[in-house]
């Protein structure tokens, strides 16, 4: 039975609900779509699952783009209704004959929903009726073809009769698993199968290549037992290394070569005592410098172009002249599919994750469907205008990410403010948290450093040279420690000795790591950090998706409390490297839905700034 049916305007006002269904929702499923789904730019998606107290909701949802308007329909996730794509097309478009943009109230669409409502139960059960005695003769025809494809005769008519459009299940599937393979048409369908037909066939694959190399070395170790003049060439191969002199090192200009090449600089039996001290005369942090950042229009028109020759090749130039001027009716899959193809790939190329990208088109798509096209504008365009806003909108915070604000609040309080760096092996965590704390002292915040690292062998030694040449304090107590004990002893010191700031570095682990993670956890679920920062390097691409929602499944799984602590915020490392391939910054803030709140661009301590979102965007679509 449907639970809910809404009809709203982008804007949040409600224009109708239908009286009879208003059944009492529980929790707030049409609030959560709205935060989760529809702002985060997956509107793309076909349902949405919510999950509440005693019950379980699937929420399917369309747009009129052209009249700014949602309809949403909700209903028990158990029952499975056929009939709700389809009403909610019947609803649109009933809807929007009536609709007024000064109206409010649309009690008269009451009858209208009940009748749309029958119609579309109706036909849902005729289709339902149509289709059982076609499952059955399928599901016979699909165990008739597992009988062939055991005899490994039959195996490659599988995929012909999904394609002939027979509706045979088992023939779609094994068309899906050979394109999931990465073969292509007509190529290796499933393993195993085509090498027993060519290998009936007689003809050359790999298999048998391989057999005929093991067959031609063992003739040749046969003739090499049998003659006497292959005996003795085998004898002078085997001596030939032993005969062979060893390689000598290069001398370069005639000179004699140096015997030390270790040109470190000695160091005391205390390892760190030697390590200079660095006053703050490294100059301003990044962080504090307004980045001056200027659109360049050239290489927006250039794409602009290339898309345009896209559309004329379908269009003709005729065509394509006079919608620019009449302006289309109305934009359809078909008219946005070249231009949205093209943002995918230019997408992917800047390291954005084939995933995120493909939502992102399927979300633009799905704003664009449906709207009128105006005058002299071309739908490349119009394409590219609506993906920078929903990459703006994706990468600009939600929230305020004024760290000097926080740290003051909690000052005030007297406690000190409590950041925790995690992230995987060799991101940089305890680099980037020097960074951090560099930035802080500049702005007259006391810091304590925090090695909770007790795992990784000279992680402390490490922190250690940070503090002494940041000449700030530092909380250790050695390796194989509880790394949570050892972040609680470091906040109860810094409360003692009045630090504002505590900055505890962590073990880099991998996403995987079962034992790690739960360590993690537990440090997280005892301090209770004001910040969980994720640290992640700006060169990863399609891991990013990995990494993050498996760090936050991972908290969220092994954490005692029933509203568990996540990633708070992202730490993006060596973005100095990556040239114009900033799409690990899109994939991250996508997934998780926390801000990058600081950038890494550098090896000194200065090297530490503000994402530009606006820098990003042109960069990602340029």
């Amino acid at each position: 039975m449907l639970e809910q049916l809404l009809i709203f305007t982008r804007g949040g006002l409600i224009l109708w609900t239908c009286r009879e269904i208003g059944n009492a929702l529980r929790g707030s499923p049409i609030d959560t779509l709205i935060r989760s789904c529809l702002l985060e730019e997956r509107s793309g998606a076909a349902s949405y699952s919510y999950d509440a107290p005693g019950a379980a909701y699937t929420l399917k949802w369309t747009f009129h783009n052209e009249l700014g308007l949602v309809f949403v329909a909700v209903y028990q996730r158990i029952l499975h209704l056929l009939y709700v794509d389809e009403l909610l097309e019947m609803v649109k478009d009933e809807f929007s004959k009536i609709y007024e943009p000064k109206r409010m109230v649309y009690n008269d669409f009451d009858d209208m929903f009940q009748q749309l409502k029958k119609e579309a139960e109706d036909l849902a059960e005729k289709m339902k009726k149509s289709k059982q005695p076609v499952k059955a003769v399928n599901a016979n025809l699909g165990k008739k073809q597992g009988l062939g494809q055991k005899g490994g005769v039959d195996g490659g008519n599988k995929k012909k009769s999904g394609d002939d459009g027979n509706g045979d299940e088992e023939g779609n599937k094994t068309k899906n698993y050979g394109y999931e393979n990465g073969h292509s048409n007509g190529e290796h369908v499933v393993n195993g199968e085509v090498t027993a037909v060519v290998g009936a066939n007689g003809k050359e694959n790999r298999s048998s290549n391989s057999g005929a190399f093991d067959k031609d070395k063992l003739k040749k170790l046969r003739g090499g037992k049998n003659g006497g003049k292959k005996t003795n060439t085998t004898a002078v191969v085997s001596k030939g290394p032993k005969e062979e002199p060893k390689k000598k090192p290069r001398v370069w200009n005639d000179s004699a070569p140096e015997t030390k090449l270790d040109f470190t600089d000695p160091v005391s039996e205390n390892g760190a005592d030697d390590v200079p001290d660095v006053a703050m005369d490294q100059g301003e942090s990044m962080m504090d410098r307004e980045e001056i950042f200027s659109s360049d229009s050239e290489s927006e028109e250039e794409e602009l172009g290339k898309d345009a020759k896209v559309e004329t090749k379908k269009t003709g130039w005729f065509s394509s002249m006079f919608n620019s001027i009449a302006g289309k009716a109305s934009l359809d899959k078909a008219d946005l599919e070249p231009a949205l193809k093209a943002l995918k790939d230019r997408l992917m190329t800047k390291n954005v994750a084939e995933e995120i990208a493909e939502k992102l088109c399927e979300s633009v798509a799905a704003s664009l469907e449906g709207k009128k096209l105006a005058s002299f504008t071309r739908i490349s365009s119009t394409v590219q205008a609506a993906m920078e806003e929903a990459l703006v909108r994706i990468l600009t915070p939600r929230r305020s990410i004024d760290i000097m604000r926080d740290v003051h609040a909690a000052k005030d309080q007297g406690k000190p403010y409590v950041v925790v760096f995690v992230g995987v092996n060799g991101v940089g965590k305890s680099t980037n948290l020097a960074k951090v704390a560099y930035w802080l002292l500049q702005h007259n915040v006391s810091v304590m450093m925090a090695a909770c690292d007790t795992f990784r062998s000279g992680a402390v030694e490490q922190l250690r040279t940070h503090a002494r040449r940041l000449q700030i304090p530092i909380f250790e107590k050695g390796y194989e420690k509880d790394p949570a004990i050892v972040a609680k002893e470091a906040i109860q010191e810094a409360s003692r000795n009045g630090s504002d700031v505590v900055l505890v570095d962590t073990a880099g682990r991998m996403q995987d790591n079962e034992p790690l993670m739960r360590a993690l956890s537990k440090l997280i679920y005892v301090n209770t950090p004001d910040l969980v920062l994720f640290v992640g390097e700006a060169l990863v691409g399609n891991d990013a998706v990995d990494q993050l929602s498996k760090f936050n499944q991972k908290l969220a799984d092994f954490s005692p409390s029933p509203n568990p602590r996540l990633i708070d915020g992202i730490l993006l490392t060596k973005f100095d490297t990556i040239d114009d391939k900033v799409g690990a910054a899109l994939s991250m803030v996508y997934i998780s839905g926390a801000p990058v709140m600081f950038v890494g661009c550098g090896q000194s301590y200065t090297d530490l700034k503000k994402l530009n979102v606006k820098a990003i965007v042109k960069t990602l679509l340029k």
